[in-house]
């Protein structure tokens, strides 16, 4: 897999640590970038990262325009909890549409290669969600408008079933010995940079186009100020496509072709000598899913709901919470990078397993600390958003550890993404339910993801560590 380095890892999680372990990965990632190498670290960790930002940023730019824009124009007025309720469904139906995406893109990526493939995937993204940004609204051709919403939703969500597995592949194929948990992290990234981007284009957006309702954007923002964030993705996927397009191929992938080792259909060699695996990996993700759009989705709707609605929230206005949200995101970022060392040192296993039992602690916490004000919602957010950062950050490295190489864009993907109707197609959507069931209390919400936290905890503990696997072939 390259020259081999000393791996870096922290001692300790304190911050001169991390300070020493980021001067250290700097001077390789220097060192790559001035030799000139076609494999160049430092061009690898870019592409990984900025695809995967771009390619989150489109996800959370819908995420966010489900809750304030398509309740109010893609559906039937009347109802508000119904009409968010088909909203989310709507955002649900890409989750659906990401494991047949994970089985074509993996096909071509087990095939042909990992450069191709991630091109193709971030290409498709973007048009879809370029294409939204043109969609007319339920008053102008009425039940069309769902339709069509739903069909850019399923491309998109077939776009990403292609995108995290060929990312992360790319960085922990690539990486030096004993780092690939740190280079792992860095497709992860994208998700906390994708969501900062996205949310912060609609703060802009709504800061420019205020309105006098907390509760409800203005008709200058629901006319057409929700449309520039949509649009704006062209820009970031010529980037994206131009960063992606200099990539070398992952030497994992050199080897197999090498060896003679392609698989002809790689989706029934996982399903055949690795259903295990798949399983596992499955179930491995499904905390971290649900934890993901609990935070992310569900708490933009209770954050903003007003106190005294028929399905009462936190009653905050959008601009609050949503910089409330920047700041949990901001640990999500910084926990996403300080996993990586923490893997590597102590294993992908023991690590996940007691980030996992935080989980659970944090979802039978959630109504005392939400009826702390404004500090407890706050001290919600970042606890959330720490441990979703030290969840999702390792899943880079260990999901393709689980496979070889000639079906390890298939079963990651499969896996990765099979995983997200368990938890998060659904999640947005019994969390709603759940809420009302409670009368607006969010406590039968935090018991849904200490139960889902209990399902990972136990596929952990079945499953092996991967940390001194070889994954060069």
């Amino acid at each position: 897999m390259g020259e081999r380095h000393p791996a870096c890892v922290l001692r300790n999680p304190g911050c001169a640590s991390f300070r020493n372990h980021a001067m250290s990965l700097s001077a390789t990632l220097a060192a790559s970038a001035d030799s000139g190498s076609p494999n160049s670290r430092a061009r690898i960790i870019v592409a990984s990262l900025i695809g995967t930002t771009i390619e989150f940023y489109d996800f959370y730019v819908y995420a966010t325009a489900a809750v304030l824009v398509f309740p109010h124009l893609f559906f039937p007025a009347g109802n508000d909890t119904t009409a968010l309720l088909a909203s989310f469904a709507v955002f649900g139906a890409a989750m659906v549409a990401r494991p047949l995406g994970a089985i074509f893109f993996g096909h071509l990526g087990d095939k042909r290669g990992r450069k191709i493939t991630l091109v193709g995937a971030l290409l498709t993204m973007g048009v879809a969600t370029f294409l939204i940004g043109f969609l007319p609204t339920f008053p102008m051709v009425g039940w069309w408008a769902p339709a069509l919403l739903v069909v850019l939703r399923l491309a998109q969500g077939f776009a990403l079933g292609g995108e995290w597995s060929g990312a992360a592949l790319i960085a922990t194929e690539n990486a030096p010995h004993g780092k690939r948990a740190i280079y792992g992290t860095f497709p992860q990234l994208g998700a906390p940079i994708g969501f900062i981007i996205a949310n912060g284009l609609f703060l802009v957006i709504a800061a420019v186009m205020p309105s006098s309702d907390p509760s409800r954007p203005s008709d200058e923002f629901l006319s057409w100020g929700w449309r520039i964030p949509f649009l704006f993705s062209a820009v970031m996927v010529i980037v994206g496509l131009w960063v992606r397009l200099n990539l070398v191929e992952s030497t994992a992938f050199e080897n197999t072709v090498k060896d003679g080792r392609i698989r002809k259909v790689p989706l029934f060699a996982a399903f055949r000598l690795h259903w295990r695996e798949l399983i596992l990996g499955t179930f491995y993700m499904l905390a971290t899913y649900v934890l993901f759009y609990l935070m992310t989705t569900f708490s933009l709707s209770y954050g903003r709901a007003a106190v005294a609605a028929p399905l009462p929230g936190l009653g905050y206005d959008y601009r609050t919470f949503v910089l409330m949200m920047i700041v949990g995101v901001v640990f999500f970022g910084i926990f996403t990078l300080l996993s990586g060392p923490w893997a590597d040192r102590w294993g992908r296993r023991r690590t996940l397993i007691w980030v996992t039992l935080g989980i659970f602690v944090f979802g039978l916490l959630w109504v005392p600390m939400l009826a702390g004000g404004t500090f407890g919602v706050m001290a919600w957010l970042i606890i959330g958003f720490t441990l979703m950062g030290m969840t999702f950050g390792p899943m880079g490295a260990l999901l393709p550890e689980l496979f070889p190489a000639n079906v390890r864009y298939t079963g990651s993907g499969v896996a990765y993404n099979v995983s997200s109707i368990l938890g998060a197609a659904v999640a947005p959507f019994i969390a709603v339910a759940l809420w009302n069931y409670g009368g607006g209390s969010p406590f039968w919400v935090g018991i849904y993801l200490s139960v889902m936290s209990l399902l990972t905890l136990v596929a952990l503990l079945l499953g092996p560590e991967t940390k001194d696997m070889d994954i060069s072939r």
